[in-house]
């Protein structure tokens, strides 16, 4: 990986957004349609094993909520019945769930070698600024997030940029800008 003399290397861990979840004062609880999808995964383990649907009970939460919260946490521990450091010990390790607001946009950009290697520095920066933000922010509309992550996974399709569950392959430049756009004006048409 080579170093851009205008990219911020200093702030590491940052970069991911992980930081402790919060409490935002609101009681959390599944949907009735999010616990029927949870007991439907659930059912997928053994009784003595229903630990192991953490991850897509976490998934649901991220999905009806945005991100995860302490009270979140709370009501996985007692749908799954383990305790809350448990829930907590899964959220904390992986990059994938939010513990604070995120855009509704997350752009997540693959810095690991063979991205890195096909221009995914330059890639970030386009998106930085099309979009007016640094690696690690969300912008004020709460629109968009931009993230730095680890292998997405598709290193032959290289750079690789995820929006949400997306993949964006083989991404130039030149193409990240035009993404932005893109989403700009679906997000507007959604409003």
């Amino acid at each position: 990986m080579t170093f851009h003399p205008r990219m911020d290397y200093a702030s590491g861990h940052q970069r991911s957004m992980r930081s402790q979840p919060t409490d935002d004062g609101q009681p959390f609880e599944y949907t009735p349609e999010n616990r029927a999808t949870f007991e439907e995964i659930a059912r997928r383990y053994p009784p003595e094993q229903r630990r192991s649907a953490i991850l897509p009970a976490l998934y649901l939460v991220q999905r009806q909520h945005g991100f995860i919260t302490l009270n979140a946490i709370q009501h996985v521990a007692q749908v799954i019945g383990c305790t809350p450091a448990d829930v907590e010990d899964v959220v904390s390790f992986y990059t994938m769930y939010y513990t604070h607001p995120m855009g509704r946009y997350v752009l997540q950009v693959c810095r690991t070698l063979s991205c890195a290697l096909l221009g995914a520095e330059r890639v970030t920066e386009e998106l930085s600024g099309a979009l007016g933000i640094r690696v690690g922010e969300t912008d004020a509309t709460r629109t968009f997030s931009l993230l730095e992550v680890e292998c997405l996974g598709a290193c032959d399709r290289a750079p690789v940029v995820m929006v949400n569950d997306a993949w964006h392959e083989c991404l130039a430049p030149e193409a990240a800008r035009a993404l932005v756009e893109a989403l700009k004006v679906r997000g507007e048409q959604a409003v």
